[in-house]
């Protein structure tokens, strides 16, 4: 069985926007909440993944997630109104 991939936009304590990748959300979400996640969701603690979309593979959630990472914040809240 091949793995799913989650591409996905977390929102921090302070209301910014982290972007990454993961082949479990739960789990993912759990570590950025126990500090075991990204330095930045560390320093700004994380709060909730507010968007998410299936990749097929780790190569395409990876480039889907440098494309979002390099939108601005009101592009990326377009894409989680539009949700």
């Amino acid at each position: 069985m091949r793995k799913m991939y989650f591409v996905y936009i977390l929102r921090c304590k302070d209301g910014t926007l982290y972007t990454g990748i993961t082949t479990d959300l739960k789990r993912r979400l759990a570590e950025h909440k126990s500090g075991k996640g990204a330095s930045y969701t560390r320093a700004r603690k994380a709060g909730k993944i507010v968007y998410s979309e299936k990749k097929k593979n780790r190569s395409t959630a990876s480039r889907r997630e440098a494309e979002i990472k390099s939108w601005t914040r009101t592009e990326k809240l377009a894409l989680i109104r539009a949700a």
